[in-house]
């Protein structure tokens, strides 16, 4: 249990908040032992929960009104002052609207500010393809600098925003809008920035995912355990650096790889670990669960899940399309060259 400003809350409280909001009263629980932190957002305090931190802290928070460059380049004017800025907007904004002023402002000058991107993925399905954002993990990871990370849930968020206050440089932390579900227990499991999470041992296939497909994955190793599979599911919470070691541990074991990101296929967690295999020379059967360079539709994002195949059913079939698939074994991993 965790106390929060004159409150607590539970695992069983993670169950009706949502990742932002646990985000933002953990930040404000931050904010009473971190004088340095201020806060900020471009009008969207109540969508994005950071006002929790500015009712803590109203001196401390600023509303720069709907102007996202100009919110991010304020951040980093005060990083550079010597404080430590926490940024919160849609991750459509903070990825696109904003995109010059994170890449030059805050990434070339390698300062200290942390970015909490909410609505990400589709996770807003019913506002369209203004307001979700499935490109958004692929532009920040291409910014020198730049730390990408994609907690599961809410106590994996409330651990991600702990752990980068002491992480040097700019951080972005990817979130959802509705009430994700936990999967996660409490937050004694070892998170660790960088380090992937094993949350289901297997030897036949490995699920490598983040975000809400860490939850869908975990559901559908447990079913295709039951028809004889021994499904590996790594929660890679961390997209850049990506645990490479745990990435090619998989390929060695399983020789098996499916990544499943609520994001376009291209850019995502999926290119991500293709380059670490692609760079060890070792081949597998590989494949990349996620928006198939599209668009994404409009609607419920149960249902759009559903659609891009990201949630256990979806999950389940592609594991039994890539079981049977026939590929040549190589157990010497000798180099034919």
């Amino acid at each position: 249990m965790t106390e929060i400003t004159g409150t607590t809350w539970t695992v069983y409280d993670a169950n009706a908040m949502t990742q932002a909001e646990i985000y933002g009263h953990v930040l404000a629980e931050l904010g009473q032992t971190h004088p340095e932190i201020v806060g900020l957002t471009a009008d969207l305090a109540k969508s994005t929960k950071i006002g929790v931190f500015g009712e803590k802290f109203p001196e401390r928070f600023f509303n720069v009104g709907i102007a996202e460059q100009n919110l991010f380049g304020i951040a980093a004017g005060l990083a550079k002052a010597g404080l430590l800025p926490f940024v919160s907007t849609m991750a459509a904004f903070a990825s696109m609207r904003a995109c010059e002023q994170v890449r030059t402002d805050i990434c070339y000058q390698n300062l200290n500010c942390k970015i909490i991107a909410t609505h990400g993925g589709i996770s807003f399905g019913t506002a369209g393809s203004t307001h979700n954002a499935h490109e958004d993990i692929a532009i920040m990871r291409s910014f020198p600098n730049m730390t990408v990370i994609v907690p599961a849930d809410g106590i994996e968020t409330a651990n991600a925003v702990r752990a980068c206050i002491h992480h040097p440089g700019p951080v972005y932390i990817r979130v959802g809008r509705g009430f994700e579900p936990t999967w996660y227990e409490n937050e004694d499991y070892g998170f660790e920035i960088g380090k992937a999470v094993t949350i289901h041992e297997g030897t036949d296939i490995t699920l490598i995912c983040a975000g809400i497909t860490v939850l869908q994955a975990g559901e559908a190793a447990k079913v295709l355990a039951e028809e004889g599979l021994s499904v590996r599911v790594l929660n890679m919470h961390t997209i850049k650096p990506i645990d490479q070691t745990a990435v090619m541990q998989a390929v060695l074991d399983t020789r098996r790889i499916i990544t499943i990101e609520e994001h376009n296929v291209i850019g995502g967690l999926g290119s991500a670990v293709a380059d670490v295999i692609a760079a060890s020379g070792k081949g597998c059967a590989f494949e990349k669960l996620g928006l198939q360079d599209e668009f994404s539709l409009v609607g419920y994002p149960e249902d759009l899940y559903a659609h891009y195949k990201l949630d256990t059913n979806g999950i389940i079939e592609k594991v039994r399309e890539v079981m049977g698939r026939d590929f040549e074994e190589d157990e010497e991993w000798k180099d034919e060259v």
